[in-house]
C-alpha cells in the first residue's frame, strides 16, 4: 500500500483525519493525496432567467448582472476557503513527517467525483462527520455511507479526537471482508508490532461455528508476527464489539463493512452502521 487518499471539508473530524493520515502514511512509507471538493451547485443563474416576465427585461438584466458579480465573489471565496483548508492539512502531515503530500481542489460533489480518485489510491480516510459535526453528534456524515458503499478499497473511518494506535481489536465473522483485513495484517507493515484482539460474536459460548472462525482468525494472525488476544463474546454483535472495544481500551477497530448477510446495494451492513454511529475511536473498513 502506498498512496492513501485523505478526503476533508476542513472540520473538526478532518482535523483528526489528518493526523490518522500522518500516523499510517510514516508506517506505510506511503503517499497521501488530499482532495477537498467545493460543491456549488448553485441555482442563483437559473433563477434569474425567471424574473424578466415579471420584473421588466431592464430589471431582470440588472439583477442578472448582480447575481453574477456575487457568484464571482463567491468562487473567490470559495479558492481561497480551499486553499486554506488544503494548506492546513499539509502543514499537520508534514509536520509528523509525511514526506509526499499532494493537493487536490475539486468543484462539483464528492460523492459524484470520488471514483475518479479512488482508483489510484489503496485506503480511503475520512472524517466520521463532517461540517454540521456538533449538530448531528448521533449521525453519521451525509456523504460518508454513500462513499463507503461505493468504494472498493478499505476506508479509515476517523474519530473526532486522535489517539496514537497501540491495540488493534479485529471484530471477525468469517466473511470474505475479514478474511481481507486478516491478509492484510499478515502482509502489512502497517500495524506490525501492535497489540492485537481477536473478537467473535455468537448466540452461545458452545457455537462451533464461532469457535472455528476465531480459531482460524488466530492461526492466521500468528503467521503475520501476532500473538492475538482472542475471545468469543455472547449477545448482539454491535453491543458486544463496542463493549468489549471499550474494556479493552482499544484504539483502532478493524470489521467488514458487510457480514454475511448484506444488501450491498441499498445500505451497509446494520451492524457496521450502528458501530460507526456509537464509536468514539477509528474505525478501518473492508468490503
Amino acid at each position: 500500500m502506498k498512496r492513501l487518499l485523505l478526503c476533508t471539508d476542513g472540520s473538526v473530524f478532518a482535523h483528526s483525519s489528518y493526523q490518522y493520515a500522518a500516523w499510517l502514511a510514516n508506517r506505510l512509507t506511503a503517499t497521501v493525496d488530499v482532495l477537498y471538493v467545493t460543491d456549488e451547485r448553485s441555482q442563483a443563474m437559473m433563477e434569474a432567467s425567471n424574473f424578466s416576465g415579471s420584473i421588466g427585461i431592464d430589471a431582470s438584466d440588472v439583477l442578472l448582472n448582480q447575481l453574477v458579480e456575487l457568484e464571482h465573489q463567491k468562487a473567490k471565496l470559495n479558492n481561497q476557503r480551499a486553499k486554506e483548508i488544503l494548506q492546513t492539512a499539509q502543514q499537520v502531515l508534514t509536520s509528523q513527517g509525511v514526506e509526499t503530500v499532494n493537493l487536490r481542489h475539486e468543484t462539483g460533489s464528492l460523492v459524484d467525483r470520488f471514483d475518479e480518485f479512488e482508483a489510484q489510491a489503496n485506503l480511503i480516510i475520512l472524517g466520521k462527520r463532517g461540517e454540521a459535526a456538533g449538530l448531528a453528534s448521533g449521525h453519521l456524515g451525509a456523504n460518508l455511507e454513500r462513499i463507503i458503499r461505493a468504494s472498493h478499497k478499505p476506508c479509515l473511518v476517523t474519530s473526532s479526537q486522535f489517539k496514537p494506535i497501540q491495540r488493534l481489536l479485529l471484530a471477525y465473522d468469517g466473511s470474505l471482508s475479514c478474511k481481507k483485513i486478516l491478509d492484510f495484517l499478515v502482509n502489512s507493515s502497517a500495524f506490525a508490532g501492535l497489540d492485537l484482539y481477536i473478537v467473535t460474536v455468537a448466540k452461545h459460548a458452545e457455537d462451533e461455528t464461532a469457535i472455528s472462525r476465531i480459531n482460524e482468525a488466530k492461526q492466521q494472525a500468528r503467521l503475520g508476527g501476532f500473538e492475538p488476544v482472542c475471545c468469543l463474546v455472547e449477545g448482539y454483535p454491535e453491543q458486544a464489539i463496542a463493549e468489549y472495544a471499550e474494556e479493552s481500551n482499544i484504539d483502532l477497530l478493524l470489521m467488514g463493512a458487510y457480514g454475511h448477510n448484506r444488501i450491498r446495494h441499498l445500505v451497509i451492513g446494520s451492524t457496521t452502521a450502528q458501530i460507526l454511529r456509537s464509536s468514539h475511536i477509528p474505525v478501518l473498513l473492508y468490503r
